[in-house]
């Protein structure tokens, strides 16, 4: 249950821009609502950050600050179908502020326009074509992609650590919080279907895209998985840091009470969303290592 004054304002605020029915609307509605409700929120980015639209490995990208030796790769959320550059862009912008590190924002094919595993596809292929150490970074669907990301590099070139951000990694549906938050506000169970069928359409889902349900996690990245408390998808970030764990990768949950799914933007306006951004920030700064 959400009592806290700041997070009832800032999903009065989301919903008033991103009604709930917008996930049951078309590709481009959805994406209409979406755009809108980003820019209700965006924040100007910090004075003097360069930033830079270019090709990575064939994908558009947006780069933050000037080269250092360690980057983070950023993934954005929006259930594969909405989100892009703009939607997170002072999100990245902020992180590359804080933590001195380039950021590179990976742009994404979305559904239902290109199925998976076209997503997949584009972040790997922004990976390969990095040619320094990286801390891989995303929230929601973006947490489900930096995960897949690393589960075929087992012995081969890992990020640093993997910050995932109340991220859906292909859980089955039987774990509590699918239930307890079913109806939660900003992201309900049925949405989650509609995502998932948008992605894959009446294909077999390829396990790539189900991290969780891996038959092994072993030899991966570190990872920070936070989660919110108030989302569906929350036990897919506690299950997934045990598992790692249990197969002997350090890892590190931190759910986050009261706060609901995609409360990233709330970090300006919510004690709790601006406390676990902080977090965010120095997971990454952990993981990059000491100024090189």
């Amino acid at each position: 249950m959400i009592r806290d004054p700041q997070v009832l304002d800032f999903i009065a605020r989301t919903e008033a821009a991103y009604p709930p029915e917008a996930n049951g609307a078309s590709a481009a509605d959805n994406r209409r609502f979406y755009d809108a409700m980003c820019a209700v929120f965006r924040a100007p980015r910090p004075p003097g950050l360069k930033v830079e639209d270019r090709r990575i490995g064939g994908v558009p990208c947006r780069v933050y600050g000037p080269e250092t030796p360690v980057a983070v790769a950023y993934v954005h959320g929006g259930g594969f179908v909405v989100g892009g550059l703009d939607s997170h862009d002072d999100v990245c912008a902020e992180i590359a502020d804080a933590t001195g590190l380039q950021v590179v924002a990976v742009d994404y094919r979305l559904a239902p326009e290109h199925r998976w595993p076209a997503q997949i596809a584009d972040v790997q292929a922004v990976w390969d074509a990095l040619d320094r150490p990286a801390v891989i970074a995303g929230d929601s669907a973006g947490g489900l992609l930096a995960a897949a990301l690393c589960l075929p590099r087992r012995g081969a070139r890992q990020p640093l650590g993997q910050v995932l951000v109340y991220p859906g990694l292909g859980g089955d549906g039987s774990a509590p919080s699918y239930r307890e938050n079913a109806e939660a506000p900003l992201l309900r169970t049925e949405d989650l279907a509609g995502y998932h069928a948008a992605l894959h359409g009446e294909g077999p889902a390829d396990p790539l895209a189900h991290p969780l349900q891996a038959d092994s996690l072993a030899g991966l990245a570190p990872a920070f998985v936070v989660t919110a408390d108030v989302d569906p998808l929350r036990d897919d970030g506690r299950d997934y840091v045990r598992r790692l764990r249990a197969e002997g990768v350090a890892a590190h949950w931190r759910n986050e009470p009261e706060l609901p799914h995609g409360y990233l933007r709330a970090r300006r306006h919510s004690d709790r969303a601006r406390r676990s951004f902080q977090a965010i920030l120095a997971a990454i700064q952990r993981f990059a290592g000491p100024p090189r």
